[in-house]
């Protein structure tokens, strides 16, 4: 008995039509109800493909920080980091991006799909100053389409119930992850009591 889905016709039988709610949501532009969503949010997903593969890259600042600047054009800067730049690098070969946005508080979640390119322009960069520190780089997505998601993901994790959180102490730190992967020769605890400093220092 084949037990894998190996065609959309099959696809199409074991779940069957999508309900109208879940087609009518999504437009080609970035209306004033998305536009709130994406203005309460501090966080999202920055998905992206390249020749190596797919990519899918957390995003968090000051909220308000994700910038919409017409319905058709999303603005997101692109702070101090590890210098991997995986996301970046994917960008500049394949334009393609998907964004999913969180709410801290609230279930529901808005998707955003589209094409984006890096810009540097001076202006643009100053005009995401925080602290006095710039961005390397700004995000420019041209949307394609963006639709809510409706709350079970959430609601199922309990994403939000403070009762659920994992404390920090029940899984290995990054200092411990990289002293095992790197045969103790970075990492270790030196690391984990060096990172707060770090961290507040290299915010932005």
């Amino acid at each position: 008995m084949q037990h894998t889905i190996a065609s959309i016709e099959q696809l199409t039988a074991l779940y069957g039509q999508p309900l109208p709610t879940s087609t009518v949501k999504e437009v080609d532009h970035i209306t004033p109800h998305y536009r709130a969503y994406i203005e309460a949010s501090p966080f999202l997903a920055l998905a992206t493909s390249g020749p190596e593969g797919l990519d899918c890259s957390p995003r968090g600042d000051l909220k308000g920080f994700i910038r919409v600047q017409d319905e058709k054009t999303l603005l997101l800067p692109d702070r101090m980091g590890n210098n991997r730049v995986d996301s970046l690098r994917n960008i500049v070969r394949d334009p393609r991006v998907g964004l999913l946005f969180l709410i801290p508080g609230h279930g529901v979640t808005l998707r955003l799909n589209g094409r984006a390119h890096l810009s540097i322009a001076p202006d643009l960069l100053d005009s995401f100053k925080v602290d006095g520190k710039p961005p390397r780089s700004v995000i420019v997505v041209q949307v394609e389409s963006v639709y809510f998601q409706c709350a079970r993901a959430v609601i199922r994790a309990e994403l939000w119930n403070p009762e659920r959180h994992v404390p920090a102490s029940s899984l290995p730190t990054a200092g411990e992850i990289l002293a095992a992967l790197s045969d103790n020769t970075i990492g270790g605890k030196p690391y984990d009591e060096a990172w707060p400093e770090r961290a507040r220092k290299s915010m932005w």
